[in-house]
């Protein structure tokens, strides 16, 4: 059986494993999900690294992929790129067009490869400043822009398969495989370099958790290849021999579900958070003895523990609950579906209960770009599963938690540094430990838990600590609350900026007859709406010393998105935009 020590083995593993998978890929074209089986997925792998020798490319050339969604052509280019020795450099489609100049500038990218004409328009409109770049090519067929297709022939054109193999062969496993530039929620992208090792050690070491059956079961992929989290689960589903399709986008999730019937998916917690509550807008739809039921069951799933926790009488109400309600969820999700893996940001405890208890369950692991990216991940079996913690550390991966609470992660998934810049690599790696930024605590079981970010963490004038997260992460799980942003370093207590989940609030106040007006600025403004915010916020206030407490805050009319500029792409808050952006109710709550 062959061995895999670098990414682009993974095909080759599938097919000596599995023969040829016909849907190994699939994306939607037309309408129609067209397949690639193993076998073509290779064949076209080999052809754009025979054309990219042909024009010359070389070892440790840079070569950016920017792609608006997951498809097929992103994976063949990947591996195609890798067995030239180059390196991809995933970028994300939504940044700035500051970003793409400094990003592609900064890799020194002498090809891009781009998936549509928005992606293209943002690249031309920066090419004059990025004079390396030689060419760019698109997936989609674009007027006047090169096509990837192009390559495909000149490579089926050529007859240097032994030049490939020769370059092949030349490639280590702790070469550089490829540049992951973090989103940040502060100042500039910084490159995080990881070798093929680093990703390899990371698929082989997640795979014991897998549940399902291999070369038996389909993915649906639809959250951002360029970062490293999906990417790294896509080498791991073509490891296992998991047919990947991939999601048209994020609007069309719903019926792709339907289509694909997907066994496993990957997630982030604010996907699993508008799934439920779109099931819960539905149950309030019903009547009679079907509505008591679903609340009834509801209800029993937010008490849900693992492994019969909750004793002989729970378990019996469970199995009829799921039964008669949590079945029908499972139908709504294709049926099919045993696993979803959440990662980038904390899952809130009563989703990972209530889905659990419906059969569908959420497995919430941890990682970061530079640890390839997992470095723990809940298991349903063996008792590997613990609600409100990240799972036990894989394989090869050591964590400790330094005197200061901060989670230092050793292995052979830790980055090889940052790209052109050893003085933060130095800052971040001490003797071989990874200092995540994270605080954490491990327990006597040997399962994590994220408490905060080492860095968000601030005092009050009083001179208390305050960890945000751990606010923001209770606060979310109010059904008012989208997002929240806890303040207060130096001043007197904390406060909060609260964007209203609008959806939620709007139905809320529909059933009590209240009158919110048309737009969000009155719904914010509006008094017994801020009166029902103080009563959640008092309520979960309970959990938290004196000190801890939200004593004061402001609702806000925008939604936080990557686009408007409050959250990075993988959904995090950006803290110092956010302050500033709301500076003015930040000065109404402290003066």
């Amino acid at each position: 059986m062959a061995t895999i020590t670098r990414l682009f083995d993974i095909p080759y593993y599938q097919l000596e494993r599995f023969n040829s998978i016909p849907d190994a890929l699939a994306s939607k074209v037309n309408g129609s999900w067209v397949k690639t089986s193993t076998q073509e997925y290779i064949d076209k792998a080999n052809a754009i690294s025979r054309a990219l020798l042909q024009m010359g490319i070389q070892k440790d050339d840079k070569i950016a992929v920017i792609s608006s969604n997951n498809r097929t052509e992103w994976n063949i280019i990947d591996i195609g790129v890798l067995q030239t020795g180059a390196q991809n450099v995933p970028v994300y489609p939504t940044i700035s067009e500051d970003d793409y100049e400094y990003i592609l500038n900064h890799c020194g990218a002498i090809y891009c490869f781009v998936s549509d004409t928005e992606v293209l328009r943002k690249i031309n409109l920066i090419k004059d400043k990025v004079p390396q770049l030689k060419e760019i090519y698109s997936f989609d067929a674009i007027p006047g822009c090169k096509n990837w297709k192009e390559l495909i022939t000149l490579g089926d054109e050529s007859n240097n398969q032994e030049e490939v193999e020769v370059r092949k062969n030349s490639i280590h496993t702790n070469d550089l495989a490829t540049i992951i530039y973090t989103s940040g929620t502060t100042g500039r992208p910084k490159g995080v370099m990881l070798s093929h090792q680093n990703i390899v050690s990371n698929v082989l070491d997640s795979a014991p958790r897998i549940p399902f059956k291999a070369g038996d079961s389909r993915a649906l992929s639809f959250l951002p290849i360029c970062h490293i989290f999906e990417r790294m689960v896509l080498y791991l589903y073509q490891h296992y021999g998991v047919s990947i399709y991939f999601g048209e986008s994020i609007e069309k999730i719903s019926d792709n579900i339907k289509e694909v019937k997907p066994n496993v998916m990957t997630v982030v917690p604010r996907l699993i958070e508008k799934v439920y509550d779109k099931i819960y807008a539905k149950g309030n739809e019903l009547s009679g003895i079907k509505r008591k039921l679903f609340y009834w069951a509801i209800n029993l799933g937010l008490r849900y523990e693992p492994y019969g926790a909750n004793g002989f009488w729970y378990e019996l109400q469970l199995k009829i609950a799921r039964k008669l309600i949590f079945s029908k969820w499972k139908e709504g999700l294709g049926g099919n579906l045993e696993l979803m893996v959440s990662g980038s940001a904390a899952l809130q405890p009563r989703l990972c209960r209530v889905f659990a208890a419906a059969e569908i369950p959420v497995m919430e692991g941890y990682g970061l770009s530079e640890t390839s990216p997992v470095i723990a991940v809940n298991d349903m079996r063996n008792r590997g599963f613990k609600i409100g913690t990240v799972g036990k550390p894989i394989g090869e991966v050591e964590v400790k938690i330094a005197q200061d609470g901060e989670i230092l992660c050793k292995g052979p998934n830790v980055m090889l540094g940052y790209f052109k810049d050893d003085a933060k690599t130095a800052e971040v790696i001490e003797d071989g430990y990874f200092h995540t930024g994270d605080i954490g605590e491990i327990d006597t079981e040997g399962f994590l838990k994220i408490t905060d970010r080492k860095k968000e963490m601030f005092k009050t004038s009083g001179g208390k600590y305050i960890a945000p997260q751990i606010l923001e992460n209770a606060m979310k799980q109010s059904r008012f609350i989208e997002q929240i942003m806890v303040i207060g370093d130096g001043q007197k207590m904390p406060a909060a900026f609260i964007q209203p989940n609008f959806e939620f609030v709007k139905e809320w106040a529909k059933i009590h007859n209240i009158d919110l007006g048309t737009t969000n600025e009155s719904l914010i403004t509006n008094e017994k709406v801020i009166a029902r915010f103080k009563e959640e916020i008092d309520t979960i206030n309970e959990k938290f010393g004196h000190w801890e407490q939200i004593k004061r805050f402001e609702l806000t009319p925008d939604l936080w998105t990557p686009e408007n500029g409050q959250l990075t792409p993988t959904m995090k808050l950006k803290r110092k935009v956010v302050l500033e952006k709301y500076k003015e109710l930040f000065d109404k709550i402290y003066n």
